[in-house]
Protein backbone atom coordinates (compact mmCIF):
# COMPACT_ATOMS: atom_id res chain seq x y z
CA UNK A 1 0.00 0.00 0.00
CA UNK A 2 1.49 3.00 -1.06
CA UNK A 3 5.04 1.36 -1.54
CA UNK A 4 5.48 1.08 -5.54
CA UNK A 5 3.76 4.38 -6.85
CA UNK A 6 4.86 6.53 -9.78
CA UNK A 7 8.45 7.08 -8.50
CA UNK A 8 9.15 3.07 -7.83
CA UNK A 9 7.34 2.23 -11.20
CA UNK A 10 8.91 4.35 -13.33
CA UNK A 11 12.27 4.14 -12.24
CA UNK A 12 11.53 -0.21 -13.06
CA UNK A 13 10.10 0.60 -15.88
CA UNK A 14 13.19 2.86 -17.13
CA UNK A 15 15.54 -0.57 -16.69
CA UNK A 16 13.49 -2.42 -18.62
CA UNK A 17 11.35 -3.90 -16.29
CA UNK A 18 7.46 -3.95 -15.77
CA UNK A 19 6.88 -0.77 -13.43
CA UNK A 20 4.08 -1.70 -11.09
CA UNK A 21 1.75 0.61 -9.24
CA UNK A 22 -0.48 -0.50 -6.13
CA UNK A 23 -3.58 0.94 -6.33
CA UNK A 24 -4.56 -0.46 -2.68
CA UNK A 25 -5.42 2.48 -0.14
CA UNK A 26 -4.75 5.82 -2.36
CA UNK A 27 -7.08 7.56 -0.75
CA UNK A 28 -6.08 7.44 2.71
CA UNK A 29 -2.65 8.23 1.79
CA UNK A 30 -3.88 11.29 -0.96
CA UNK A 31 -7.16 12.19 0.29
CA UNK A 32 -8.69 15.55 -1.41
CA UNK A 33 -10.74 18.32 0.05
CA UNK A 34 -14.33 18.00 -0.70
CA UNK A 35 -13.95 14.24 -1.58
CA UNK A 36 -14.96 10.79 -0.31
CA UNK A 37 -12.48 8.21 0.41
CA UNK A 38 -13.44 6.16 -2.61
CA UNK A 39 -13.50 9.02 -5.22
CA UNK A 40 -10.06 10.20 -3.97
CA UNK A 41 -8.69 6.54 -4.66
CA UNK A 42 -10.18 7.03 -8.00
CA UNK A 43 -8.59 10.49 -8.68
CA UNK A 44 -5.39 9.66 -6.88
CA UNK A 45 -4.80 6.29 -8.62
CA UNK A 46 -5.32 8.11 -12.11
CA UNK A 47 -3.41 10.48 -10.94
CA UNK A 48 -0.14 8.19 -10.19
CA UNK A 49 -0.14 6.65 -13.67
CA UNK A 50 -0.27 9.91 -15.34
CA UNK A 51 2.46 11.07 -13.62
CA UNK A 52 4.53 7.28 -13.95
CA UNK A 53 3.95 7.87 -18.01
CA UNK A 54 5.78 11.44 -17.76
CA UNK A 55 8.15 9.63 -16.63
CA UNK A 56 8.77 6.78 -18.46
CA UNK A 57 8.37 5.39 -22.13
CA UNK A 58 8.60 1.88 -20.58
CA UNK A 59 5.95 -0.82 -19.28
CA UNK A 60 3.74 -0.36 -17.33
CA UNK A 61 1.12 -2.62 -14.61
CA UNK A 62 -1.26 -1.70 -11.90
CA UNK A 63 -2.02 -3.77 -9.08
CA UNK A 64 -5.92 -4.03 -8.30
CA UNK A 65 -7.65 -6.26 -5.31
CA UNK A 66 -10.38 -8.13 -6.43
CA UNK A 67 -11.66 -7.80 -2.89
CA UNK A 68 -11.36 -4.16 -3.08
CA UNK A 69 -15.22 -2.18 -2.16
CA UNK A 70 -13.85 -0.39 -5.11
CA UNK A 71 -12.66 -3.09 -7.29
CA UNK A 72 -14.55 -2.04 -10.78
CA UNK A 73 -14.02 1.27 -10.62
CA UNK A 74 -10.23 0.71 -9.98
CA UNK A 75 -10.45 -1.33 -13.08
CA UNK A 76 -11.78 1.06 -15.11
CA UNK A 77 -9.74 4.08 -13.89
CA UNK A 78 -6.19 2.00 -14.57
CA UNK A 79 -8.13 1.21 -18.52
CA UNK A 80 -9.33 4.90 -18.75
CA UNK A 81 -5.77 6.14 -18.01
CA UNK A 82 -4.19 3.54 -20.37
CA UNK A 83 -2.07 1.40 -18.06
CA UNK A 84 -0.49 -1.86 -19.92
CA UNK A 85 -1.28 -4.84 -17.97
CA UNK A 86 -3.18 -5.10 -15.02
CA UNK A 87 -2.47 -7.47 -11.78
CA UNK A 88 -5.08 -8.98 -10.16
CA UNK A 89 -4.86 -10.85 -6.95
CA UNK A 90 -6.91 -11.00 -4.31
CA UNK A 91 -9.56 -12.92 -5.38
CA UNK A 92 -9.81 -14.73 -9.40
CA UNK A 93 -11.05 -12.13 -11.89
CA UNK A 94 -13.92 -14.35 -13.31
CA UNK A 95 -17.21 -12.44 -13.11
CA UNK A 96 -17.23 -8.85 -14.39
CA UNK A 97 -18.17 -6.12 -12.19
CA UNK A 98 -21.82 -4.51 -12.20
CA UNK A 99 -20.46 -1.16 -13.56
CA UNK A 100 -18.48 -1.98 -16.50
CA UNK A 101 -19.76 -2.51 -19.77
CA UNK A 102 -19.09 -5.86 -21.71
CA UNK A 103 -16.69 -4.20 -23.95
CA UNK A 104 -14.83 -2.80 -21.15
CA UNK A 105 -14.24 -6.34 -19.56
CA UNK A 106 -12.59 -7.62 -22.01
CA UNK A 107 -10.11 -4.97 -22.76
CA UNK A 108 -9.75 -5.19 -18.94
CA UNK A 109 -9.17 -9.01 -18.96
CA UNK A 110 -6.99 -8.79 -22.56
CA UNK A 111 -4.65 -6.79 -20.40
CA UNK A 112 -4.81 -8.69 -17.03
CA UNK A 113 -2.49 -10.85 -15.48
CA UNK A 114 -4.45 -12.55 -12.26
CA UNK A 115 -2.44 -13.55 -9.58
CA UNK A 116 -2.43 -17.16 -8.43
CA UNK A 117 -1.55 -19.53 -5.35
CA UNK A 118 -2.11 -22.60 -7.01
CA UNK A 119 -1.92 -24.41 -10.76
CA UNK A 120 -6.14 -25.35 -9.90
CA UNK A 121 -6.39 -21.36 -9.68
CA UNK A 122 -4.92 -21.28 -13.27
CA UNK A 123 -7.43 -23.70 -14.71
CA UNK A 124 -10.41 -22.83 -12.97
CA UNK A 125 -9.76 -19.27 -14.48
CA UNK A 126 -8.44 -20.46 -18.01
CA UNK A 127 -11.45 -22.60 -18.03
CA UNK A 128 -14.18 -20.03 -17.41
CA UNK A 129 -12.87 -17.26 -19.30
CA UNK A 130 -12.60 -19.96 -22.02
CA UNK A 131 -16.01 -20.60 -21.69
CA UNK A 132 -17.61 -16.81 -20.97
CA UNK A 133 -15.17 -14.57 -23.21
CA UNK A 134 -13.33 -16.59 -25.45
CA UNK A 135 -10.39 -15.86 -24.33
CA UNK A 136 -7.48 -17.38 -21.97
CA UNK A 137 -5.22 -15.16 -20.10
CA UNK A 138 -1.83 -14.36 -21.31
CA UNK A 139 0.14 -14.93 -18.16
CA UNK A 140 -0.25 -15.75 -14.73
CA UNK A 141 1.88 -14.65 -11.65
CA UNK A 142 2.26 -17.62 -9.36
CA UNK A 143 2.80 -16.77 -5.96
CA UNK A 144 4.47 -18.82 -3.03
CA UNK A 145 4.24 -18.66 0.61
CA UNK A 146 7.04 -16.48 1.17
CA UNK A 147 5.91 -12.92 -0.31
CA UNK A 148 4.65 -10.10 1.56
CA UNK A 149 1.48 -8.80 2.91
CA UNK A 150 -1.71 -11.09 2.73
CA UNK A 151 -1.21 -14.72 1.97
CA UNK A 152 -2.96 -17.18 -0.58
CA UNK A 153 -2.41 -19.71 1.75
CA UNK A 154 -4.07 -21.03 5.34
CA UNK A 155 -2.05 -20.50 8.13
CA UNK A 156 -0.81 -23.91 8.94
CA UNK A 157 0.07 -24.91 5.09
CA UNK A 158 2.76 -21.80 4.69
CA UNK A 159 5.57 -23.56 4.75
CA UNK A 160 4.59 -26.75 4.10
CA UNK A 161 6.89 -28.57 1.48
CA UNK A 162 3.84 -28.95 -0.81
CA UNK A 163 3.60 -25.40 -1.19
CA UNK A 164 7.48 -24.11 -1.92
CA UNK A 165 7.24 -22.26 -4.92
CA UNK A 166 8.99 -24.41 -7.19
CA UNK A 167 6.49 -27.06 -6.79
CA UNK A 168 3.66 -24.59 -7.41
CA UNK A 169 5.80 -23.51 -10.14
CA UNK A 170 5.94 -26.88 -12.14
CA UNK A 171 2.39 -27.88 -10.69
CA UNK A 172 0.47 -24.54 -12.43
CA UNK A 173 3.16 -25.35 -15.74
CA UNK A 174 1.34 -28.42 -16.40
CA UNK A 175 -2.03 -27.36 -15.36
CA UNK A 176 -1.95 -24.56 -18.67
CA UNK A 177 0.06 -26.76 -21.00
CA UNK A 178 -3.34 -27.96 -22.55
CA UNK A 179 -4.52 -24.94 -23.13
CA UNK A 180 -1.42 -23.48 -24.75
CA UNK A 181 -2.28 -26.37 -26.78
CA UNK A 182 -5.97 -25.60 -27.27
CA UNK A 183 -5.02 -22.50 -28.02
CA UNK A 184 -1.80 -22.35 -30.00
CA UNK A 185 -0.07 -19.67 -27.67
CA UNK A 186 2.39 -19.20 -24.55
CA UNK A 187 1.12 -18.51 -21.58
CA UNK A 188 3.78 -16.50 -19.37
CA UNK A 189 4.72 -17.81 -15.98
CA UNK A 190 5.71 -15.50 -13.41
CA UNK A 191 6.81 -16.64 -9.84
CA UNK A 192 6.65 -14.61 -7.11
CA UNK A 193 7.42 -14.30 -3.55
CA UNK A 194 11.19 -14.93 -1.83
CA UNK A 195 12.89 -14.43 -4.95
CA UNK A 196 16.33 -12.02 -4.13
CA UNK A 197 18.72 -12.37 -6.27
CA UNK A 198 19.85 -13.24 -9.79
CA UNK A 199 20.48 -16.71 -8.61
CA UNK A 200 16.64 -16.97 -7.92
CA UNK A 201 15.87 -15.79 -11.16
CA UNK A 202 18.53 -18.23 -13.03
CA UNK A 203 16.71 -21.20 -11.49
CA UNK A 204 13.51 -19.93 -12.16
CA UNK A 205 14.04 -19.28 -15.85
CA UNK A 206 15.80 -22.74 -16.13
CA UNK A 207 12.24 -24.02 -14.97
CA UNK A 208 10.44 -22.40 -17.97
CA UNK A 209 9.83 -19.04 -15.93
CA UNK A 210 9.50 -16.21 -18.85
CA UNK A 211 10.37 -13.42 -16.05
CA UNK A 212 9.77 -13.38 -12.27
CA UNK A 213 7.76 -10.75 -9.97
CA UNK A 214 10.04 -9.41 -6.99
CA UNK A 215 8.61 -6.73 -4.22
CA UNK A 216 10.74 -7.07 -1.22
CA UNK A 217 13.84 -6.55 -2.67
CA UNK A 218 12.76 -3.21 -4.73
CA UNK A 219 11.61 -1.90 -1.02
CA UNK A 220 15.35 -1.34 -0.52
CA UNK A 221 15.68 1.67 -3.39
CA UNK A 222 15.91 4.98 -2.96
CA UNK A 223 12.92 5.57 -5.49
CA UNK A 224 10.99 3.16 -3.50
CA UNK A 225 7.92 5.70 -2.76
CA UNK A 226 7.37 4.65 1.34
CA UNK A 227 8.54 6.87 3.92
CA UNK A 228 13.17 6.33 5.02
CA UNK A 229 11.66 4.87 8.13
CA UNK A 230 9.15 2.32 6.29
CA UNK A 231 13.14 1.37 4.30
CA UNK A 232 14.90 1.25 7.45
CA UNK A 233 13.32 -1.14 9.90
CA UNK A 234 13.61 -3.80 6.17
CA UNK A 235 17.40 -2.74 6.59
CA UNK A 236 17.28 -3.44 10.16
CA UNK A 237 15.20 -6.20 10.83
CA UNK A 238 16.57 -9.96 11.57
CA UNK A 239 15.43 -13.08 10.40
CA UNK A 240 13.58 -13.82 13.70
CA UNK A 241 11.65 -10.51 13.35
CA UNK A 242 9.93 -11.41 10.18
CA UNK A 243 6.69 -12.97 11.84
CA UNK A 244 3.01 -14.55 10.34
CA UNK A 245 0.13 -12.22 11.75
CA UNK A 246 -3.34 -12.08 11.42
CA UNK A 247 -5.19 -10.09 9.33
CA UNK A 248 -8.23 -8.69 10.13
CA UNK A 249 -9.30 -9.28 6.14
CA UNK A 250 -9.51 -12.99 7.61
CA UNK A 251 -6.15 -13.57 5.63
CA UNK A 252 -2.63 -14.46 7.41
CA UNK A 253 0.27 -11.97 6.11
CA UNK A 254 3.83 -11.69 6.75
CA UNK A 255 5.15 -8.49 8.47
CA UNK A 256 8.07 -7.14 10.23
CA UNK A 257 7.37 -7.75 14.23
CA UNK A 258 7.32 -4.71 16.15
CA UNK A 259 5.89 -2.94 19.10
CA UNK A 260 2.49 -2.03 17.21
CA UNK A 261 1.82 -5.81 16.61
CA UNK A 262 2.44 -7.08 20.05
CA UNK A 263 0.28 -4.82 21.62
CA UNK A 264 -2.70 -6.23 19.13
CA UNK A 265 -1.23 -9.79 19.70
CA UNK A 266 -1.87 -8.97 23.34
CA UNK A 267 -5.59 -7.45 22.62
CA UNK A 268 -4.79 -4.50 23.73
CA UNK A 269 -6.22 -2.67 21.11
CA UNK A 270 -9.84 -0.89 20.55
CA UNK A 271 -11.90 -2.21 17.99
CA UNK A 272 -12.17 0.14 15.33
CA UNK A 273 -15.02 2.16 13.87
CA UNK A 274 -14.73 2.00 9.54
CA UNK A 275 -15.09 4.80 8.00
CA UNK A 276 -14.95 3.42 4.69
CA UNK A 277 -14.84 -0.17 3.79
CA UNK A 278 -12.62 -0.58 1.72
CA UNK A 279 -11.81 -4.69 1.70
CA UNK A 280 -14.97 -6.72 0.96
CA UNK A 281 -13.70 -9.43 3.27
CA UNK A 282 -13.16 -6.93 6.58
CA UNK A 283 -15.21 -7.28 9.70
CA UNK A 284 -14.74 -3.83 11.20
CA UNK A 285 -17.08 -4.55 14.10
CA UNK A 286 -14.78 -7.78 15.00
CA UNK A 287 -11.25 -6.07 14.32
CA UNK A 288 -9.00 -5.15 16.59
CA UNK A 289 -7.04 -2.35 13.75
CA UNK A 290 -7.84 -1.36 11.01
CA UNK A 291 -5.63 -2.70 8.25
CA UNK A 292 -5.80 -0.17 5.94
CA UNK A 293 -4.88 2.69 8.42
CA UNK A 294 -1.93 0.64 10.13
CA UNK A 295 -0.38 0.09 6.18
CA UNK A 296 -0.60 3.84 5.32
CA UNK A 297 0.46 4.65 9.04
CA UNK A 298 3.89 2.50 7.85
CA UNK A 299 4.52 4.19 4.86
CA UNK A 300 4.14 7.25 6.19
CA UNK A 301 7.01 6.23 8.92
CA UNK A 302 4.42 6.24 11.76
CA UNK A 303 5.49 2.87 13.15
CA UNK A 304 3.89 3.49 17.09
CA UNK A 305 0.38 3.26 14.60
CA UNK A 306 0.93 0.72 11.87
CA UNK A 307 3.56 -1.97 10.42
CA UNK A 308 5.71 -3.19 7.35
CA UNK A 309 4.23 -6.37 5.48
CA UNK A 310 7.50 -7.21 4.04
CA UNK A 311 8.71 -11.04 2.41
CA UNK A 312 10.53 -13.48 4.08
CA UNK A 313 13.83 -12.34 2.46
CA UNK A 314 13.49 -8.95 3.77
CA UNK A 315 16.14 -9.53 6.33
CA UNK A 316 18.56 -10.06 3.73
CA UNK A 317 18.39 -6.31 2.22
CA UNK A 318 21.53 -4.32 3.97
CA UNK A 319 21.53 -1.06 2.81
CA UNK A 320 19.78 1.69 0.37
CA UNK A 321 20.64 1.48 -3.77
CA UNK A 322 18.95 3.04 -6.41
CA UNK A 323 16.91 0.88 -8.65
CA UNK A 324 19.46 0.96 -11.42
CA UNK A 325 22.18 -0.53 -8.98
CA UNK A 326 19.95 -3.05 -7.82
CA UNK A 327 18.86 -4.20 -11.41
CA UNK A 328 22.64 -4.86 -12.72
CA UNK A 329 23.71 -6.48 -9.27
CA UNK A 330 20.49 -8.81 -10.45
CA UNK A 331 21.94 -9.05 -14.27
CA UNK A 332 25.24 -9.63 -12.79
CA UNK A 333 23.79 -12.94 -10.30
CA UNK A 334 22.28 -14.22 -13.72
CA UNK A 335 25.10 -14.29 -15.39
CA UNK A 336 27.56 -15.77 -13.12
CA UNK A 337 24.94 -18.59 -12.54
CA UNK A 338 24.15 -18.87 -16.20
CA UNK A 339 28.60 -19.00 -16.92
CA UNK A 340 28.64 -21.66 -13.56
CA UNK A 341 26.40 -24.14 -15.29
CA UNK A 342 27.31 -23.81 -18.78
CA UNK A 343 30.99 -24.99 -17.14
CA UNK A 344 29.53 -27.79 -15.40
CA UNK A 345 27.93 -28.64 -18.99
CA UNK A 346 30.76 -28.81 -20.02
CA UNK A 347 32.89 -30.70 -18.01
CA UNK A 348 30.09 -33.15 -17.22
CA UNK A 349 30.13 -33.67 -21.27
CA UNK A 350 33.69 -34.42 -21.68
CA UNK A 351 33.21 -36.73 -18.37
CA UNK A 352 30.63 -38.66 -20.38
CA UNK A 353 32.72 -38.70 -23.42
CA UNK A 354 35.76 -39.96 -21.74
CA UNK A 355 33.76 -42.61 -20.08
CA UNK A 356 32.56 -43.52 -23.55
Amino acid sequence: MGISLSGLASAVANQGGIGVISATGLGLLKTLPGKTYRESNILALYSEIQTARAKTKGVLGVNVLAAATDYGDLLLTALEAGIDLIFIGAGLPLHKPREISDDKWLSILSKTVPIISSGRAARLICTYWQRHYNLIPSAFVIEGPLAGGHLGFKKNKIFHPDNHLEKLFIETSLEIRSFEREWNKPISLIPAGGIFDGADIFRFLRLGAQGVQMATRFVGTHECDADISFKQAYIKCEKKDIAIIDSPVGLPGRAIQNEYLVKISQGRMSPVTCFWKCLKTCDYKKAPYCIAEALRNAQLGKFEEGFAFAGETAYRIEKLVSVKELIDSLVQGYTKELQYFKQKTRLLQSSHRRAR
